[in-house]
């Protein structure tokens, strides 16, 4: 007897193959190129006779323009989306720390329409129980009990607004399977344990590959609690994973549906697992699923024609052209996104981010389109009041995420890209000026730092406004923290593009060079 484990994860919204820069595209990823993958892999695996589980491993509902839109603009909100995860056919599906991102009734509407159960067995609410929905599932299916249990990264306090999370508790997924683990491994023949999170260490040696926060628990899992787990499938981090870890078979399918993790079990007569694979599978070269397109069609072109909106014209290049050039040599459209804060705020100080490569900027017409496509995140903004020396901490750890390659050019430094891109944790300042000077050591980098024509000194008050993801310490920004806001912007920054673009309906390409980075 077999089993065939079928899993998505960070799909993000992205229902069919755009990123939503252009009309018409054609890219290779999409939760309708997964379906199809999925499809062809349950024929396959129907053909030898199989068991099929098909897991929605979490981050589905935000990410995509097309995400934004069902939140924000559509009178339906997250039904069409669902409609999409129910017709493919799922057993479960998990919750991910971007599902929080629109609120709890948002996410609640997702549990409460989805045709399958959302498993997360360390979120509990204030009575101690499970906060949406049962802590496992057992399947029993041709003489075979298959228990499937679902849990969440513990680290949504360091990102989520406080209010959001509210009487809410996020256990270790460690503490939490050491509990529960047993119980299952007797109720059932085989236990897959799924995990909206990912790897702090290498899979391979097992040192650790980042800060060991709690953000990412699986190799202690799987250290700690592995003989009782038979499959282990994993998202969050949008690696593409596909072996076995300290015996046990691990799948991790990438970001936006570009793959379909896959791990086959083997049992014996007595119901035990005597061999097992793991593999993912690339579904670029798929045509999108004819009913997943048939369901999202109406709302996606609602969608585009919205995206086309006219907001605002650009007096000079706001175009990004180089993303990495952007980082290091300040950008018109970083100030502006820096101006923009500050304007909502009222603080003379503000901190953001390029959030990816795929970042165009902004063309003479700004439309919907190009606000949604480079602001990717719903973020609304919070002021810090800091000291001198907790600016100083922030900036020394932004300027962590840069080097020096072998003939002394700036990088992105390698351990922020591998094995997850972190250029969202890279910020850059408007309202003081600062010198990062990468030849020396990390810590040591802030050689300048002024505000208003004065040397910013350890004691002083300084407001700040960054999103809220960074304001509560996301990114392990750990001189931020809940405790010192003291202004909040609940409108989200899309928004608040818009709203300045109304007031500024002719936006000028400026730069005003207030940082320099020394190499």
């Amino acid at each position: 007897m077999k089993i065939t484990i079928l899993e998505t994860s960070d799909m993000h919204g992205f229902v069919l193959p755009t990123n939503f820069t252009e009309r018409n595209m054609n890219l290779p990823f999409s939760m309708a190129k997964a379906r199809s993958k999925m499809d062809e892999r349950t024929l396959l695996a129907q053909s030898k006779g199989n068991i099929i589980l098909k897991i929605e491993n979490g981050d589905l509902l935000q990410g995509s323009a097309l995400a934004y839109y069902l939140a924000k603009k559509s009178k339906s909100g997250v039904h069409d989306l669902v409609e999409v995860t129910n017709a493919s056919g799922y057993q479960v599906g998990l919750l991910g720390n971007h599902e929080f991102n629109y609120g709890l009734n948002y996410l609640q509407s997702y549990v409460d329409q989805a045709a399958y159960p959302i498993l997360a067995a360390n979120v509990l609410n204030a009575s101690g129980s499970p906060a949406f929905g049962p802590e496992y599932k057992i399947i029993e299916t041709q003489g075979i009990k298959i228990a499937i249990i679902g849990f969440l990264t513990q680290y949504i306090p360091h990102w989520e607004q406080p209010a959001t999370i509210k009487n809410l508790t996020f256990q270790s997924v460690v503490t939490t399977a050491k509990k529960i683990l047993p119980q299952l491994h007797e109720l059932a023949d085989v236990v897959v344990v799924a995990y909206h999170g990912g790897f702090e260490r290498d899979l391979n040696t097992g040192e650790p590959t980042e800060a060991l926060t709690g953000e990412n628990e699986g190799y202690q899992l799987l250290k700690e609690c592995g003989h009782w787990i038979d499959a282990f499938v994993t998202g969050h981090q949008h690696r593409e994973i596909a072996q076995h870890v300290l015996g046990v078979p691990v799948v991790q399918p990438g970001y936006r549906g570009a793959f379909v993790g896959e791990i086959e079990l083997e049992l014996d007569e007595d119901k035990k697992v005597i061999h097992s694979t793991a593999q993912i599978h690339e579904t670029g070269a798929m045509e999108p699923s004819k009913e997943v397109v048939s369901i999202i069609s109406d709302i996606s072109k609602e969608t585009e024609d919205w995206l086309d909106t006219p907001m605002g014209q650009v007096s000079g290049e706001m175009q990004i052209k180089n993303p990495m050039l952007a980082r290091v040599s300040e950008h018109p459209y970083i100030e502006f996104i820096n101006k923009v804060q500050m304007e909502a705020s009222g603080a003379k100080i503000s901190g953001t981010a390029l959030f990816n490569n795929e970042a165009r900027g902004f063309g003479q017409v700004i439309t919907m389109r190009s606000i949604l496509t480079n602001y990717i995140y719903p973020n609304t903004l919070a002021v810090l009041r800091l000291t001198g020396a907790d600016l100083k901490a922030a900036l020394e750890r932004t300027a962590e995420h840069l080097e020096r390659d072998e003939q002394g050019d700036i990088i992105f430094s390698p351990r922020f890209v591998t094995p997850k891109p972190e250029y969202y944790n890279y910020d850059m300042y408007e309202g003081i000026d600062y010198t990062i000077d990468l030849t020396q050591p990390i810590g040591h980098r802030i050689v300048a730092l002024t505000f208003e024509g004065h040397t910013i000194t350890a004691q002083e008050q300084l407001d700040v406004v960054v999103n809220q993801y960074r304001a509560v310490g996301g990114g392990n920004y750990d001189m931020f923290d809940a405790s010192k806001i003291v202004k909040e912007i609940t409108v989200d920054m899309t928004e608040l593009i818009a709203e300045y673009l109304k007031k500024h309906p002719v936006i000028e390409a400026t730069v005003n060079h207030n940082f320099k980075i020394i190499h």
